[in-house]
């Protein structure tokens, strides 16, 4: 495969209606994460696992911003310095969405509920939250892609999920969230820097980054190349039916 081919394409009108789809369908598999939920609410009469829908619409907060900046390229009405401030608050929220398959930790026998259907239950939510937050970078890497090229697009993609990596540890481990920015932010900042300045001081961090970052790359980078192989498929065979005309 050239590396042409392993490049986002540019958003034409056959793209605009994928990313519809691509709303429908990630929107329908959401929805049945929150049935198993409420199906176990009505047989149990309890709240368990409530946090995760709070975790799963964190999720889709970082692809309703990628989905803006995707429109707003489209448009062409996408400046430099709203492209950063966009990708800073994108990349602020995206950790939120690989952080549900941390959740898994949660997974305990529990009286009145099969193990194997908490099991599905919170796999459901990792699935759909790992779904969207690569949705999502797709659609900034293809905007990065179309305003600085694919080395830039590929360089920002591998930096977004190493840093999700980390805040994944920062979220489940020393309990910040995204919004602490807004909340603390002397005190966030200053852990960060810290941890970057000192980090053989904080092993679990490096382990608990590398561990995340290595699966989200491998899982995106196939993801991405099972799209890029179907896409040379597709002009393959439109090449082929022109010349048969």
């Amino acid at each position: 495969m050239r590396p042409s081919d392993y490049t986002l394409q540019p958003i034409t009108s056959a793209a605009m209606n994928t990313h519809r789809w691509l709303w429908i369908v990630l929107g329908l598999s959401s929805g049945l994460s929150v049935t198993i939920f409420l199906a176990r609410v009505w047989y149990t009469e309890t709240f368990v696992f409530f946090f995760l829908n709070w975790n799963l619409a964190l999720a889709w907060i970082p692809f309703c911003v990628a989905a803006f900046m995707d429109a707003l390229a489209r448009r062409r009405a996408l400046p430099l310095p709203l492209l950063l401030l966009l990708f800073g608050v994108w990349l602020l929220f995206f950790p939120n969405a690989p952080y549900i398959i941390s959740d898994l930790m949660h997974l305990a026998p529990r009286q009145g509920v099969p193990l194997w259907y908490d099991a599905m239950l919170i796999f459901a939510y990792a699935w759909n939250g790992l779904l969207v937050g690569f949705a999502s970078l797709w659609l900034v890497q293809s905007v990065v892609t179309m305003r600085f090229g694919a080395w830039v697009g590929w360089m920002a993609a591998l930096f977004s999920l190493l840093a999700a990596g980390f805040g994944v540890y920062l979220g489940r481990f020393q309990r910040w969230n995204s919004w602490d920015v807004l909340v603390d932010p002397l005190g966030l900042t200053r852990e960060i820097i810290f941890g970057l300045m000192h980090p053989w001081a904080y092993p679990k961090a490096i382990v608990v980054t590398l561990l995340f970052a290595s699966f989200m790359v491998i899982a995106y980078s196939t993801m991405h190349l099972f799209a890029a192989t179907r896409v040379r498929q597709i002009k393959q065979e439109r090449a082929t039916t022109l010349r048969s005309l």
